[in-house]
């Protein structure tokens, strides 16, 4: 995940009240599991919502904020 993305979204993590978790997609295909670099590879970042896609390249901070709160 890209610093910028990982940043932003530990700050709304403390200020909303949920928990980020990062899984990093290359790291998992070296350890034998390649379905999320062949899923999500070509749009990293990806933010994942209660396991549905939400976002990818960027935070789409005002969609996840609505998102939490509806």
């Amino acid at each position: 995940m890209c610093q910028a993305a990982a940043t932003r979204l530990a700050e709304l993590g403390d200020e909303l009240g949920f928990r980020l978790t990062v899984t990093d997609v290359d790291e998992e295909a070296a350890a034998g599991d390649a379905a999320l670099r062949a899923e999500y590879g070509d749009r990293l970042p990806v933010v994942l919502l209660d396991g549905a896609e939400h976002s990818y390249w960027e935070v789409d901070e005002a969609r996840l904020r609505a998102d939490l709160a509806g």
